[in-house]
């Protein structure tokens, strides 16, 4: 493909205009800003490494914005400055003090590091964990770096777990919170499992490094797996087999998070004891919970985040702010679009600069006021932001849209007292790819790609409704509810929510089959996550299941489409089709079975949409 001169021309425009922004941004936090580093010591004893970025404007009290993360402080050294500091460059020009933390275990922290580290319910003087270490490290700022003694707290991804567990008997001195896309529940619906399926892709690639244990105290990286070959993602895992195949392949039994999620297949106090929300009671600070509608990782936790949060008694506001972006997205460039899928405004930058910092500053310094809804959340479809007292919003009801003979959705109960079902075999050996990009990285393309792909395939069960006549509008929690059965003791269903755009020549999402929500079900775990049980060969068996939240428009002319397929790989784990520990299966145990989905009077399989 060539490129034309004016292509290269603006791509070479942008390219300088990067370089001096980013020349700019580094000359102000050299001439505007100081760095020390520095251990502060926990109740135990154990010293974490802390990194305080100060202005150099010693004549006004600032406060102090503070992350809490595993991922590294780089740069370390003094002489070497983060660009940007704090959450956006906007941030650092506002003026704050920021202080970045490596959590206990973790490069040059003290300590042994536990991922998502239970929270003490009965605690002793001494005993420590993430709230305690928060609130020592707050304890230690306010008395010893000069400030306006408020502080604030934000992060991504596992910072959010982190900023969620400052929450959880909260130092007096934090005032405003923001946990973004946090970590909540690693088997229900967060980056390792979905509804107890595992999240192969992600899981194995994130833990042959984050899982292992350190060999000493330092700056550096700890490395992962990346040795994929020649082959994509697809025939990589393929190849490698079944789950125990991974250790003795190429993990070696040195990733311990690895280890533990193999030794814990049901939801059992492991599980149990790293689900923190329930220990937040008392919501004292400002709270804003942030997350993507198109979050690859972590949509489970912001939703579940501020459903707890939002319930509790609390002197101070908590808000939701749920926007069209993949992992952590807002926190840079435009947000206008996601490849083909165009939202006609800068929805990022107007977080940054319309919720995020009037959120901060009107709690840390006292001087703005964010005019925050208690949920601002963007419908894609429509390309709206809307704003609510609540979410789900309180006018939402729930109808249902019941699988048809013929392959057809429609609002109506199915009303023929007629078994009738659809059925199409699954094949471990030839899994559904959740992806038609050729790739070793799971990405985040996945979550709003054309799902053409798939519809092609016959062990891919294909529904569309009739052309809609006006909008149809959903906010809120998808549920699905399938009849099902199998020759097999075990399976997975995949429900996939589907906006089906009309064909246009002129435009490039002619004929479009938008993802708009899908999620798994494994089906041993139906009536208990901590107690699964096998289905009885080719009895009609009840699924009912978590999609998660949704807000999308269907415009007049666009149809709705639901697929459902019983493999996504490598996305997730490929189920053996029979009743057993997956986590300990051999490669022999994988079988090819028929699976039937039921649509009648007595079987409506339906997927419960929340009407706006």
């Amino acid at each position: 493909m060539k490129l034309s001169i004016s292509t290269i021309s603006c791509v070479l425009f942008l390219t300088i205009m990067v370089k001096a922004q980013t020349k700019d941004d580094t000359l102000f936090v050299k001439n505007n800003y100081k760095k020390q580093e520095i251990y502060i010591r926990m109740r135990d004893g154990v010293k974490l490494f802390t990194t305080i970025y100060s202005p150099k404007d010693e004549g006004n009290k600032y406060p102090i914005m503070l992350m809490r993360t595993p991922y590294s402080l780089a740069p370390y050294g003094v002489q070497n400055m983060k660009i940007p500091i704090g959450p956006n460059m906007d941030f650092t020009r506002e003026g704050f003090i920021f202080v970045y933390q490596d959590v206990r275990g973790k490069y040059m922290s003290d300590g042994d590091f536990i991922a998502n580290r239970p929270i003490l319910s009965a605690r002793k003087n001494k005993d420590a964990d993430e709230s305690t270490d928060t609130y020592d490290t707050i304890d230690w700022l306010i008395k010893n770096v000069k400030s306006n003694k408020k502080v604030g707290i934000w992060g991504i991804s596992s910072p959010g777990m982190y900023a969620s567990m400052s929450l959880i008997g909260s130092h007096p001195n934090l005032k405003a919170v923001s946990p973004q896309a946090p970590v909540t529940d690693w088997f229900l619906g967060d980056d390792r499992h979905h509804n107890g399926a595992l999240m192969l892709m992600g899981s194995f690639s994130f833990l042959s490094s984050f899982g292992k244990l350190r060999d000493s105290i330092s700056t550096k990286h700890p490395g992962g797996f990346g040795n994929y070959g020649y082959m994509d993602a697809y025939n990589f895992y393929l190849k490698t087999g079944a789950l125990k195949n991974f250790n003795a392949k190429y993990l070696h039994q040195k990733s311990v998070l690895w280890n533990e999620m193999m030794d814990n297949p049901n939801y059992n106090e492991y599980w149990e004891e790293r689900s923190y929300l329930k220990h937040i009671k008392k919501n004292f600070p400002a709270v804003l919970v942030v997350g993507g509608w198109f979050d690859q990782e972590d949509l489970y936790g912001p939703l579940k985040t501020y459903a707890h949060l939002s319930k509790l008694p609390a002197s101070s506001p908590t808000h939701l702010v749920m926007g069209p972006w993949y992992h952590g997205s807002w926190t840079r460039g435009l947000g206008d679009s996601l490849k083909v899928v165009n939202f006609n405004q800068p929805t990022a930058k107007q977080f940054r600069e319309e919720m995020e910092l009037p959120f901060f500053k009107q709690h840390l310094k006292g001087n703005d006021t964010a005019h925050l809804p208690g949920a601002k959340i963007f419908f894609t479809g429509s390309n709206q932001w809307e704003s609510f007292k609540q979410w789900p919003p309180a006018a939402v009801k729930q109808q249902s849209l019941y699988l048809n003979e013929g392959k057809k959705l429609s609002f109506n109960h199915p009303i023929s007292s007629q078994t009738a079902f659809d059925a199409y075999i699954s094949d471990p050996h030839s899994p559904v790819p959740y992806t038609n990009e050729k790739t070793v990285l799971r990405g985040f393309k996945y979550m709003f790609e054309d799902q053409y792909f798939a519809a092609k395939r016959t062990d891919v069960l294909v529904y569309e409704s009739e052309v809609l006549t006006d909008d149809v509008k959903i906010g809120g929690n998808l549920q699905a509810e399938l009849y099902v059965s199998s020759t097999g003791t075990d399976a997975d269903f995949i429900v996939k929510l589907i906006d089906l755009y009309p064909y246009d020549s002129k435009s490039p999402m002619a004929d479009y089959q938008l993802l708009v929500r899908g999620e798994v079900m494994r089906a041993k775990f139906r009536d208990s996550f901590a107690e699964p049980k096998p289905l009885v060969p080719q009895e009609v068996t009840k699924l009912r299941f978590d999609m998660q939240d949704a807000a999308h428009v269907f415009k007049k002319g666009h149809k709705i489409m639901v697929q459902i397929q019983s493999t996504w790989f490598p996305l997730v784990d490929r189920n053996p089709q029979q009743f057993l520990n997956i986590n300990e299966a051999e490669d022999k145990d994988f079988l090819k079975q028929e699976h039937r989905i039921y649509f009648s009077k007595e079987y409506p399989s339906q997927i419960i949409l929340p009407i706006n």
